[in-house]
């Protein structure tokens, strides 16, 4: 520890500075490092991505090099091999970080390459839960959750907290890579406040889900285009709890699959249109953040963007103008 800028003292040596607060300790913390690496990055000539602002490029002739950051984890990627080099050899310099080549695990992701592609996976994670959880012997299950359940917010007796919103939460994280779990998880975490008997049981079934396919995960190959698809799905007046149904949507760019999501929607549909019809305006966002970042990185090609509906109401709403004087009630869900 060194004596600070503007302390004057004839009798320098000797002192001690006694230590209030830590940076660590310090609620800003995270803001000031990452403002001090945004900052290092602008200067490098890098620009910083609206879609996502932890994602850094830098465009040279016809290549591009890319960074991404999660707190002081750091992924590089790019075609422009001599960017890349450079901007480790800047790193370095600015910072004390350390390179561990080519990615191989993180933040508990695997990732393994092959010659069909690259494969993303979170099998430790998956072991690593069903161990603390005392499930690793347990009978495998052949869906994570029951078809046409019935939970609700009374179901059965009270639980353990902690607990459950523990497990829970490592199963949201687990969903990252694995999308068949993603509804599952979204029904079992509305419970979080309150949990019940039977979301503990619901929550045991997922695991044992989990316990027949460890190793399952993601795998990216390359289709030869980047045509950007999305398919949206809903239920209707799902919940037993407040009649609110259910939206879930896949995102696909040149064919393999690159986010998902399922949540309850935010108001009571009156009809099975309209919640079909939301779903598809979530889709529709998505698509959106999907063509800004490609646009970005300069990967989008002049394709319409695809969305996929299952619902003929609701494709019929979307392409005849002339009914949209019946669907006032989700108005600003179609703009």
């Amino acid at each position: 520890m060194h004596i600070p800028p503007g302390f004057e003292s004839s009798q320098t040596g000797g002192k001690v500075l006694r230590l209030h607060r830590s940076l660590y300790g310090l609620k800003q913390s995270p803001r000031a490092w990452f403002d001090r690496f945004k900052q290092s990055m602008l200067k490098r000539g890098y620009v910083q991505s609206n879609a996502d602002h932890t994602l850094f490029y830098k465009h040279s002739n016809s290549k591009v090099a890319i960074l991404i950051v999660y707190v002081d984890d750091i992924v590089i990627t790019g075609d422009d091999s001599t960017e890349v080099a450079n901007l480790k050899h800047h790193l370095a310099q600015e910072f004390e970080v350390k390179d561990l080549g080519k990615l191989r695990y993180f933040l508990g992701i695997e990732v393994s390459r092959g010659s069909k592609g690259i494969f993303l996976s979170q099998r430790k994670y998956i072991l690593d839960l069903l161990k603390e959880t005392g499930m690793l012997g347990c009978r495998p299950a052949a869906t994570p959750i029951e078809q046409n359940h019935h939970l609700s917010s009374d179901a059965g007796t009270p639980v353990d907290r902690e607990r459950y919103q523990r497990v829970v939460g490592r199963l949201i994280y687990l969903s990252h890579t694995l999308p068949d779990i993603a509804f599952a998880v979204s029904v079992v975490s509305q419970y979080m406040h309150d949990p019940k008997s039977a979301h503990m049981e619901a929550v045991n079934r997922i695991l044992r889900y989990l316990k027949g396919c460890p190793g399952r995960g993601l795998l990216y190959t390359r289709q030869g285009d980047l045509q950007v698809e999305c398919f949206t799905d809903a239920d209707w007046a799902g919940s037993l709890d407040d009649r609110r149904s259910t939206s879930g949507y896949c995102a696909f760019v040149g064919g393999n699959l690159v986010s998902w999501r399922s949540k309850k929607q935010g108001v009571v549909a009156r009809s099975t249109a309209e919640a079909e019809f939301r779903s598809m305006a979530h889709g529709i966002c998505e698509l959106l953040w999907i063509h800004i970042l490609l646009a970005e990185l300069r990967l989008y090609r002049c394709k319409p963007l695809m969305l996929y509906c299952d619902n003929k109401a609701a494709i019929d709403i979307a392409n005849n103008p002339v009914q949209h004087d019946r669907t006032k009630h989700i108005e600003i869900d179609r703009h």
